[in-house]
Order: structure tokens, then sequence, then C-alpha cells
């Protein structure tokens, strides 16, 4: 099959969909969802969100100067595309998705509770792009949920179901492939004097073998039976002779 050529258009699927809470003092928080995010530095930690300036919150944004990037999971899907779709014009997301505000440590802007990670962000730079102006934002602080973090302090975030946007709908992130630098990494050495033990048949194999070894009696006895007749019949061709 061949290619098609299109002009060119936003196809960098899959991308993270996340909730960014927001609020400006004595009004209530609001939340946007957006698929135009990602890391856009590791040091210092910066992310980027892209929003456009007819949205409510993009106002809230600009005079704030802070944000919470909240990712989602399976239970947050319905909340996360209601908060993508409503204005907060017109209602309290948080209050219509039973949704909780969680006070954030280093930002004024609130996080939401349910949700696994949250990043607290100040914004740095506000970049008009078109459509779109981005907001560069350097994270101040991460909020983790106990629930995915086990005794040696170690999260397990693949482990709380996180979902991706592709080309208008949603999905659950799925089978482990490898990690971070399993194409070049050596195998495993055996230990010096360690010694390899050999795979022992299954069930199937020791009947076959078995009936081979019956077969293979049955030949050799044949063989032996057919041996012995060839023998009596030379004697008994001798003794007639003589």
């Amino acid at each position: 099959m061949g290619k098609q050529y299109w002009r060119g258009g936003n196809m960098l699927y899959p991308v993270p969909a996340v909730m960014v809470s927001c609020g400006r003092p004595e009004e209530r928080p609001n939340i946007i969802t957006v698929a135009w995010a990602g890391t856009v530095c590791s040091s210092p930690a910066m992310v980027s969100i892209s929003v456009r300036k007819e949205r409510y919150s993009y106002d809230i944004l600009k005079e704030t100067g802070e944000f919470v990037i909240n990712l989602i999971t399976r239970d947050l899907t319905y909340a996360t595309d209601f908060c993508g779709v409503r204005s907060g014009r017109d209602v309290d997301k948080f209050a219509q998705m039973h949704l909780t505000s969680l006070p954030s440590q280093h930002i004024s802007a609130p996080g939401i509770a349910e949700s696994p990670v949250n990043l607290e962000c100040k914004v740095t730079q506000v970049i008009p792009l078109g459509s779109h102006d981005m907001f560069l934002a350097e994270v101040l602080g991460v909020t983790v949920d106990e629930k995915y973090m086990d005794e040696n302090g170690k999260i397990h975030l693949n482990d709380a179901g996180l979902v991706a946007y592709s080309h208008g709908e949603y999905f659950e992130l799925g089978e482990k492939l490898g990690k971070f630098g399993y194409s070049v990494a050596k195998k495993q050495a055996a230990k010096p004097g360690s010694v390899t033990k050999s795979a022992k048949p299954s069930g199937a194999g020791k009947k076959a073998a078995s009936a081979e070894n019956r077969t293979a009696s049955k030949t050799e006895a044949g063989n032996r039976r057919k041996s012995a007749s060839k023998t009596g019949s030379a004697d008994k061709q001798k003794s007639r002779r003589k």
C-alpha cells in the first residue's frame, strides 16, 4: 500500500490528557482540560501548556501566573472530558464532577485530590503562537498519592491506569513493551560455577519417549528372531548335505 501526502497539521499522537486547575483569589477555582501539554526541560523542571485566548481559564492563568497540572486515570476520564467541553463561566466543575480541591504548598492554585500526581507550576513566560498561547512554567513542587508508593519509597506510577489522548479519543496505557535503554542493555551473564539445568521433558514428551523405546525394543526383538530363524535354516541345510 502507498502513502498519502497531507498538508501540515497536528498529528503528533498520543499526547497526555491532563486537567489543569487554576483560580483567582476570592473566586471559585476552575479546571481546564489540556492536551497540548508536555515536559520542556529537566533542570530546572519545566513544563508547558498551550491555551486558546478565548478560554475562560486563559485570563486566570495570565493574571495569576500559576496553575497545577493534574494527571488523569481511567476513573477521571469522564471528568476530564466534561471539564474540556464545559466553561467555568457557567458551572462549578469541582462541584459538578465531585472533585476535591487539594491545597498546594508553593502556589495559591489548588490541585485535584483524586489525581495520582499534581505538579505545582509557576509561569515564567507566555509565548503567543497563533491559535494558542504557550505558558512556560517551572515545576515548584509535586504531590504524589501514597497508594502508588511502595515500602522503599518508590512510586509505581504506571499502576495508576494513566490515560493518553490520541486523535480525539482517550486510551488507558496498556502492555509494557520495554524500559529505557533496554535495546542496548547487556544480557545478564551466568554466574561462575553455576550449572545450567537441562529442561525436563513434559508429560507429552515422556509418553513419546516411552513409545519410541517400546518400538525400538520390538524392532530389536524381531531382528533377533529373524536372525535365529536364518541360522536354524542354514544348520538344517548343512545336515541334509552331510
